[in-house]
């Protein structure tokens, strides 16, 4: 077993380069089928404010993509070097579930990429069309086994184990086990709803500044159509799949609540506020509605739920740290589904683009849709804790054998860089975001391999040079 300092580490750097991560993957999910929408729209309307706004969005989209593969990449090598053990054991059905996403949704995004990027003029609408489509559709496959593969390890199914090893018996159970359907629909749709926050965020931004442009306020409505379908959705969802956890991790739901005991027949109160204590075993500062924790979590109103204290002390999760991370997470959701109300009670006065309080919330919530997002994987991972995959290996036992000095030199390398690199990506990802839409001028296509302008990677879509200035009224 790994020394619990050199364990800590490993966690820590882990987590570190996900969350980094997770970010670029869900705008790509959501940022693919608004492009998709944009041109789809274009295609029946032949309004150019659509087709200005998909040329601009699709920059943005090539430099997130760019950073999401490179991102991920880095993941991939974890496995191997830090979590060599976990590797070992579940390898053949963790192994094969990333392999599918490689075979299908990322040659599929790769086949149709340059296409969508830098086909404008080179093929015909009908198959540049296809080819935005197509890219959308990997973005959900590569989530469908991203997601396949990380629901496994929460609800494993379909194995046996074999010489200390696990062997897969059922592909389609382990696929859809118990939690994938819920945990698929949930992050699928978070991709959306951030997306849509971010680019509400960026058209309120150029309305504040006076920048009232045609594409800008259809940016703007766009966005606030979605928060207002999709927002209550995800809370619908959101229920099904604590229901789902409560079946089958329910440890992770007593964490979440800082429920500690139950008392007698009496129902189970909903902790609104509190600090869980995990050494003295007691939520402090509780402050509780009679009731409502089993109104919401079972449905009843004299159901209770599984207290912390019913497990042993080395199955619990870590309480104190998600008990805030859930509650950071649905309140920004209930925050989200208000914002999209208050946009259809503007919209349907006439006031939807000039009421700046409304503006300045839409700015404002520009990053919670990605907040929210890393709030809900940080209850999903922690309060699967202490097993890496549920019930069969402890995280302790799945590192790799590194030494602190190991890990600590590795983990500032990789803060040092990840913060250099993408802070600069991220960077010249606003700056065109500052510098909004433009009408867009078709160009024919120059000459062959080799020749000005002609593109052979996915960030060569994006012509802006960090140098050049902003260009917003």
């Amino acid at each position: 077993m790994l020394n619990p300092g050199a364990l800590d580490l490993a966690r820590i750097q882990f987590a570190f380069t996900v969350s980094f991560h997770i970010i670029f993957p869900a705008i790509t999910i959501g940022m693919a089928s608004f492009l998709a929408v944009l041109e789809g729209l274009w295609l029946k309307t032949n309004n150019s404010v659509y087709k200005d706004l998909y040329h601009f969005w699709s920059k943005i989209f090539a430099v997130n993509f760019g950073m999401g593969v490179v991102s991920g990449l880095v993941m991939a090598y974890e496995f191997g070097t830090n979590w060599s053990r976990f590797s070992d054991f579940a390898g053949s059905i963790t192994g094969p579930l990333l392999t599918y996403e490689v075979l299908t949704a990322f040659f599929l995004e790769a086949g149709f990429l340059g296409v969508m990027l830098f086909g404008w003029n080179r093929v015909g609408r009908g198959l540049h069309f296809f080819s935005t489509v197509m890219v959308a559709i990997g973005t959900l496959i590569s989530t469908f086994w991203i997601l396949a593969s990380n629901s496994w390890m929460q609800t494993p199914q379909g194995f046996s184990i074999v010489d200390g090893r696990v062997m897969p018996l059922d592909w389609f159970a382990i696929v859809f086990n118990p939690s994938f359907p819920f945990r698929l629909m949930h992050m699928a749709i978070a991709a959306f709803v951030a997306t849509a926050f971010f680019v509400g965020a960026s058209a309120a931004w150029h309305l504040l500044r006076k920048n009232d442009t045609p594409a800008i306020r259809t940016m703007l409505s766009m966005a606030m159509w979605m928060a207002l379908i999709v927002a209550p959705i995800q809370a619908v969802v959101g229920d099904a799949h604590g229901l789902n956890t409560l079946e089958h991790q329910p440890a992770k739901i007593a964490a979440i609540e800082g429920h500690w005991e139950n008392v007698d027949n009496q129902a189970t109160p909903l902790v609104l506020f509190g600090i869980p204590d995990m050494e003295a075993e007691k939520t402090r500062y509780a402050i509780e509605v009679p009731y409502l924790g089993s109104l919401i979590l079972t449905h009843s109103l004299d159901k209770q739920i599984p207290a912390l204290k019913s497990f042993p002390k080395e199955d619990r999760p870590n309480s104190t740290i998600i008990f805030f991370s859930f509650r950071i997470m649905a309140g920004l959701g209930m925050l989200m589904i208000v914002t999209g109300l208050l946009g259809l009670a503007l919209r349907r006065h006439g006031a939807l683009y000039r009421n700046r309080l409304f503006l300045r919330l839409v700015l404002f919530m520009g990053p919670t849709g990605l907040i929210a997002m890393l709030a809900g994987w940080i209850t999903t991972e922690v309060g699967r804790q202490p097993w890496v995959v549920y019930g069969l290996m402890r995280t302790a036992d799945a590192a790799s054998n590194h030494t602190v000095t190991q890990l600590s030199i590795s983990l500032a390398l990789f803060v040092l860089i990840y913060f250099s690199v993408f802070a600069v990506g991220i960077g010249y990802m606003m700056k065109l975001v500052r510098k909004g839409p433009q009408p867009h001028q078709d160009h024919p296509p120059h000459g062959g391999p080799g020749q000005e302008r002609t593109p052979r990677r996915p960030l060569s879509a994006v012509t802006e040079t960090l140098a050049s200035g902003d260009h917003t009224n």
